[in-house]
């Protein structure tokens, strides 16, 4: 369906945890998170019944998140149930890829067409710094895994942090000479941990175009520009949300794992979806659509009035 604005939302990112086995800079403290409780986050059969009001109201593609999804109890029930859904065409999931080993193959049997992994940099130090964890090789054995087990897509997720990985712009832009791996880099948000880090820490993604002019710009996938490497095997996207916002095509609402709807990831705004049922429920998304905002206030400096962390939010 249409917002207030006219935009066709289709796209809902669906938190099923708040938990994870790392503890990046930019999400959660380095002392972790106050968990939730299992009772407060969202059951099976709610995300099931969520899913479907949801789907009802036009949405057609999910993707899973958390915290980090593959340490949620039941994580392939909710995959194939999402799968099943009618009306839903896409779905994908965001994973930091260490427990993909585990879990690619039954990944694709549940349904699960995408999967983008959060990676932020090639360099052993470099990811400790930014995870708190020394993971990096766990990291490269999933990635690896999903390359091989047979989605139809993988992506890698970097967030670029200024004095901190953009050395690592280079590696992960080799990446895309040697697999069919597409690569996205995505400016650092004022939201949460980083919501009052300094201004160097908050580089603009052209900072990728400067280090690699050899790029050739190939066109747009909803709010990621394009490009390739003349050698290039897969392509390289910059995602703009503070330097040039695409909040005009957002096309997205957000569940977090406690059950509340995020008409936007900036806003304050949080709509109880958790005891809902029936019309009721539904009615409540078709109006939270509607009410989506305009856009966010990221791009006048000032920080996200989101009132969470990001791992309680959904990646």
């Amino acid at each position: 369906m249409k917002d207030g604005f006219g935009r066709d939302i289709v796209y809902l990112r669906l938190s099923v945890t708040d938990r994870c086995n790392l503890r990046c800079v930019y999400c959660m403290p380095e002392s972790g998170i106050r968990k939730l409780r299992h009772e407060d986050i969202l059951s099976i059969e709610e995300i099931d019944e969520i899913v479907k009001a949801t789907a009802a109201c036009g949405i057609s593609k999910v993707r899973i998140t958390g915290g980090e999804p593959l340490v949620r109890r039941g994580i392939i029930d909710i995959c194939r149930r999402v799968a099943e859904t009618p009306g839903i065409n896409e779905v994908c999931l965001t994973t930091n890829g260490i427990l993909l080993p585990k879990y690619a193959d039954e990944l694709i049997q549940a349904g699960v067409n995408r999967i983008n992994i959060s990676l932020d940099s090639l360099d052993a130090v470099t990811y400790n710094k930014i995870t708190r964890f020394n993971g990096l090789d766990d990291a490269l054995i999933g990635l690896n895994t999903a390359i091989k087990a047979g989605f139809d897509a993988v992506k890698i997720n970097t967030v670029l942090i200024g004095g901190i990985n953009e050395e690592s712009i280079y590696d992960m832009l080799a990446l895309t000479r040697k697999y069919k791996v597409d690569v996205r880099f995505i400016e650092l948000m004022p939201i949460g941990e980083c919501a009052d880090w300094s201004e160097e820490k908050f580089i603009n993604a052209s900072r990728v175009l400067q280090l690699s002019p050899e790029l050739r710009e190939i066109g747009t996938d909803g709010v990621t520009k394009l490009y390739m490497l003349p050698d290039g095997l897969s392509t390289v996207g910059l995602i703009s949300p503070i330097s040039s916002h695409f909040c005009p095509s957002c096309n997205k609402i957000r569940i977090t794992s406690d059950g509340t709807l995020k008409p936007c990831l900036h806003s304050a705004e949080e709509i109880k979806l958790r005891g809902l049922h029936g019309a009721e429920l539904e009615q409540t998304i078709r109006d939270a659509i509607y009410g989506k905002p305009k856009k966010h206030g990221l791009d006048d400096g000032s920080h996200s009035d989101a009132i969470r962390n990001m791992n309680a939010i959904g990646g």
